[in-house]
């Protein structure tokens, strides 16, 4: 057998632990930078299915009282006596706390056909001024029997 060194190796060098704390910092960084991003798309998903919500909930109002002209400018405040005026102005406030001061919201009648558009910043997620919208188009009423 051979005798070893007086000089042989024992343990780890600086160099060594300084390269394993760099590979360590970089994955750490990387993990960040997923955990980052994640909860930006999870911003982005919950504003997505909140308008969701906020236009199913609009549509319902809609179809409940369907005599009602929808396509009004929304009041400023509400008025629990006019149910079309209070389910507007619900429609807006929802809109502005759920979304943020600058998303917006219309409604559009066209052939009995109404169009609910809800508009909102998503700026957060694309990291660029981007605006995204969500809209929900169907029937309200029923078309008439006709006799034949």
């Amino acid at each position: 057998m051979r005798q070893r060194s007086k000089r042989a190796q024992e343990g780890m060098t600086l160099i060594e632990v300084l390269v394993a704390l760099l590979i360590l910092t970089v994955g750490l960084l990387g993990a960040a930078a997923i955990q980052l991003n994640a909860l930006k798309y999870t911003d982005s998903s919950r504003m997505t299915s909140q308008a969701s919500f906020i236009a199913y909930d609009m549509m319902d109002r809609i179809r409940a009282n369907s005599g009602a002209d929808y396509t009004i400018t929304p009041p400023t405040s509400g008025n629990l006596n006019v149910a079309r005026d209070q389910d507007l102005f619900d429609f807006t406030s929802n809109i502005v706390s759920s979304l943020g001061a600058t998303a917006t919201g219309t409604i559009a009648l066209n052939q009995r056909v109404y169009t609910i558009t809800i508009t909102w910043d998503d700026s957060r997620a694309a990291n660029t001024n981007m605006r995204r919208s969500f809209v929900l188009t169907s029937r309200a009423t029923v078309d008439p029997v006709s006799a034949p």
